[in-house]
């Protein structure tokens, strides 16, 4: 019985040994077949087993063999080794001939580039005339708003620092004439078809205007014997032209850059600014000159009319019959 029984358990080692020895063979021939396969990526199915090659695998160039001299080569410095091992780089080739691509061309931007550079150098201009001068700027804001009594004392004053004076005369001649060229502009009044000459014809007839306004008031005053009243009532017109000047400088920027609702927006804002500063002029010059002149109110309201609204209006229809002809 001890002999059967033994035997028994002698035919089962044997049995399993052989099984396990059988399939440790199977897979080591599996293992040694996938490796003979290089860049190959296997998918296993349930019905068949399907070889599919690795279209990702880079193609690597053939190792030079030289490459293992120059690395093991005593002496030899990263500098002299670096462009040899790029040379010979499995991935990269720095040897071919680079590729050109050809690109876009420089563009070139016709904007309002010196609009903007004439308005920020305005802006500089008085930036330094309100630092070289801050005593004259205000003495003439006290004087125009009329926030202190003693008038007569500024005024001197301001009579006194002649420099000043006329540069801000200047200065309103310059942004009157940029004012009335972006008017010009966009109501497509340009006769001359260049900004800057029609610019240039605007600041000269304003001028030109207020200079022979100035030396006819003088020869009035002189004539009739009212020096006094006509140097006060040009006086009173030049501080109304310094404060209209200052007035619209912020309104070049938006009427050269603003479109549409804005542009109208400001447009309308800075005639109602010019004409409050106007009406404003005309009462304070009647303050003027009625303490000095006896003079009824409806006769210097028709010296307004015939001096300063009906040239003004001449003017304008001048230029409209001009346009209308031009075009």
């Amino acid at each position: 019985m001890k002999k059967i029984f033994c035997g028994i358990i002698v035919l089962f080692y044997l049995t399993a040994n052989g099984y396990t020895q059988s399939d440790t063979g199977s897979v080591n021939r599996i293992a040694t077949d996938t490796a003979v396969v290089k860049d190959t990526v296997t998918v296993i199915n349930k019905d068949t087993a399907i070889v599919v090659p690795d279209t990702l695998s880079v193609s690597r160039k053939p190792a030079d063999s030289s490459m293992l001299f120059l690395a093991g080569k005593t002496g030899m410095r990263s500098e002299e080794l670096s462009w040899p091992i790029m040379q010979h780089h499995p991935y990269f080739d720095f040897t071919a001939t680079p590729e050109f691509r050809e690109v876009s061309g420089k563009k070139k931007f016709t904007g309002k580039e010196w609009l903007f550079y004439t308005i920020v150098f305005l802006i500089i201009v008085f930036s330094l005339l309100r630092l070289a001068f801050p005593k004259y700027f205000n003495d003439l804001f006290r004087l125009f708003f009329r926030r202190t009594l003693n008038q007569v004392q500024i005024r001197e004053q301001l009579v006194q620092t002649p420099l000043p004076s006329l540069l801000l005369n200047i200065f309103f001649f310059v942004t009157g004439g940029f004012y009335i060229t972006l008017i010009l502009k966009s109501y497509d009044l340009d006769f001359t078809g260049n900004f800057w000459l029609l610019m240039f014809y605007c600041i000269l007839g304003l001028s030109v205007t207020y200079s022979v306004k100035f030396l006819g008031l003088k020869l009035t005053g002189w004539v009739f014997g009212m020096q006094e009243a006509a140097e006060s009532y040009s006086f009173i017109v030049f501080i109304a032209n310094k404060m209209m000047g200052i007035v619209l400088l912020p309104f070049l920027v938006l009427l050269a850059f603003s479109k549409e609702g804005i542009y109208a927006a400001s447009f309308t804002l800075s005639l109602v600014l010019i004409g409050a500063i106007l009406f404003y002029r005309f009462i304070m010059t009647y303050g003027v000159v009625r303490n000095q002149v006896k003079v009824n109110p409806f006769h210097f309201f028709i010296y307004l009319l015939a001096f300063e609204i009906i040239p003004l209006l001449l003017i304008y229809k001048l230029l409209l019959v001009f346009f209308t002809i031009s075009a």
